[in-house]
């Protein structure tokens, strides 16, 4: 078995950090990543959420195009209800003349905050996108992805030349339906809703149709993971995301002594256990069960992995010690 191993960044907001002190430690960890043969890494779209300092995915993209060699970039995801289909074809059309063959585009439907008003702003007003003008909006981006729209989305583009990769954010069977109808590779959000990820799987690979993105079904899992010298030390760094998730808390990730002094309300503990449960967590050759584990079950291609943790050093050595326990997994 051969897995490719891509990653998912938030940058993670960590207490008492500044703005630039975050996305200084996000460049150092994606720069570790392009050394370590990383496939990908993403980038949400996150707005007015105190847990993430990702907030505009195209920027990001521009400036890691920049300072990596070979990585793939993408958005995990940009949301479609907050923009014009245009205005993201244009982005994307432009990444990807400036970074050819490096660019995804991870399209995904949420607001990227837990403020209405914020949401209301974003939207100029608007409702919340109903399932329908979802489907409308990613299928009217790809149009003009494609080239058949007659729209030419800046001089000189070619749409077929080291163009912008489509993907679809999916969490529910409804989300895999439409990434199988249009033929996108589909990212399962299992970090989030690790329930519903095999269900959703099945229904993706049973409803695929080829098409010019994808010539056939392929599924990236986005784990969260925490990997270190051993499962205790796991635990112990984990907690402020168990916390923070039990609490459903916007503010800064607190420090692993910071949050060892604090209790995780009675009435998320089961939710909280189960979402680890299902999460590669532990030593690395725990990591390397729980890899093995989650390919089996939801028969990934790649997995993405989502490292929750307050220190960007830690971070790192956690994505160094994921890779040594992925080669062994697919040495097993």
């Amino acid at each position: 078995m051969t897995i490719s191993l891509s990653a998912l960044d938030l940058v993670i907001a960590e207490s008492n950090r500044t703005a630039e002190d975050l996305l200084a430690a996000t460049s150092r960890t994606v720069l570790r990543l392009d050394e370590l043969g990383y496939r990908r890494v993403w980038f949400a779209e996150h707005h007015a959420m105190g847990l993430s300092a990702s907030v505009v995915p195209a920027v990001l993209l521009a400036h890691f195009g920049a300072l990596t060699r070979r990585i793939r970039l993408g958005s995990g995801g940009v949301l479609a209800p907050n923009h014009t289909p245009l205005a993201i074809a244009e982005q994307f059309a432009m990444l990807a003349a400036l970074h050819p063959d490096r660019i995804d585009m991870g399209i995904g439907r949420g607001p990227g905050t837990a403020d209405p008003s914020i949401a209301r702003a974003l939207r100029r007003g608007a409702e919340p996108a109903t399932d329908a003008e979802y489907a409308e909006d990613v299928a009217a981006i790809l149009h003009y992805l494609s080239g058949d729209s007659g729209v030419q989305l800046m001089p000189g583009w070619q749409p077929d030349a080291g163009g912008a990769r489509p993907w679809l954010l999916a969490s529910s069977p409804a989300s895999a339906e439409l990434a199988a109808r249009l033929g996108l590779p589909i990212a399962l959000a299992h970090h989030i809703r690790p329930d519903g990820s095999v269900a959703t799987a099945e229904r993706y690979r049973e409803r695929f149709i080829p098409s010019r993105w994808a010539d056939r079904p392929y599924v990236m899992v986005a784990v969260e993971t925490v990997v270190t010298d051993t499962d205790e030390e796991a635990a112990r760094l984990a907690r402020p995301i168990d916390l923070a998730r039990a609490r459903q808390s916007p503010a800064a990730l607190l420090t692993a002594e910071q949050a060892a002094r604090q209790e995780i309300p009675e009435d998320a503990r089961a939710l909280v256990t189960s979402i680890a449960a299902a999460q590669a967590r532990g030593s690395v050759e725990t990591a390397r069960r729980r890899f093995a584990d989650i390919v089996r079950q939801t028969g990934a291609d790649e997995l993405m992995l989502y490292v929750p943790l307050h220190d960007a050093e830690d971070r790192i050595r956690c994505f160094e010690l994921s890779a040594k326990a992925c080669e062994e997994s697919t040495q097993a």
